[in-house]
């Protein structure tokens, strides 16, 4: 049982990468949204996982707070935006899908190659997943740096930090309590913030195309 328990986080390390791929190739907003509540599904059943084989506690009230503030809150409050902006596609991504997908398969080499040395270190027994992490951690970044309008940029933001939630996991069997509550917070204080800088955007540019920004910045 231990065994198979074990195998599984190879499999939901795996899940959370292609769920990756498919938020880096997606125009549709809302589909981005079911993939970032997807990803922290998963994240749910794997540290859930880790916290039973490891017997450690605080990793059951560490799944409790990803599920429910990535699984239940931050959702809602994407969607909210969504609906109250109408907005529902991106259509001008800075580089096309198909450049996008094998830049991404680079950064997944590169991902595996930076943390082989780093997993050799470790002790977790979900060490073998922190190439995956760190690949998440990438592809989450280069969705932030592709996509023209404000909203995928935030859902690729939280992406990054699901995958940094999951590399800290895969190192080190997750972080204390303390920083885990700290960073909870950070984010959603930062997904509010953005929300009002979403809001703003589209009062004064009537789009929420960030390059609009360097009209500002020009005058």
């Amino acid at each position: 049982m231990r065994a198979l328990l074990g195998q599984s986080i190879n499999l939901y390390a795996a899940f959370l990468l292609i769920v990756s791929f498919a938020m880096i190739s997606q125009r549709r907003i809302l589909s981005l949204v079911h993939l970032y509540t997807t990803q922290g599904v998963t994240l749910v059943l794997a540290t859930v996982t880790v916290a039973y084989l490891t017997n450690q506690p605080h990793l059951f009230a560490s799944a409790a707070i990803t599920f429910v503030l990535k699984v239940v809150l931050i959702p809602i409050l994407l969607h909210r935006v969504i609906d109250r902006l109408d907005v529902r596609w991106d259509v001008e991504p800075l580089i096309n899908i198909p450049t996008t997908m094998l830049i991404g398969i680079v950064l997944v080499v590169f991902a595996f190659n930076l943390a082989l040395p780093i997993a050799q270190l470790s002790s977790s027994i979900a060490r073998s997943t922190l190439g995956i992490a760190l690949a998440c951690v990438l592809l989450s970044f280069m969705m932030m740096i592709v996509r023209a309008k404000a909203i995928p940029q935030v859902i690729g933001f939280l992406a990054m930090e699901n995958g940094l939630f999951f590399a800290a996991t895969s190192a080190t069997n997750g972080m204390p309590m303390i920083v885990e509550l700290g960073i909870a917070l950070d984010v959603l204080v930062g997904v509010l913030i953005l929300g009002v800088f979403m809001f703003q955007i589209r009062e004064q540019f009537d789009s929420l195309d960030i390059r609009h920004l360097e009209r500002l910045r020009e005058e």
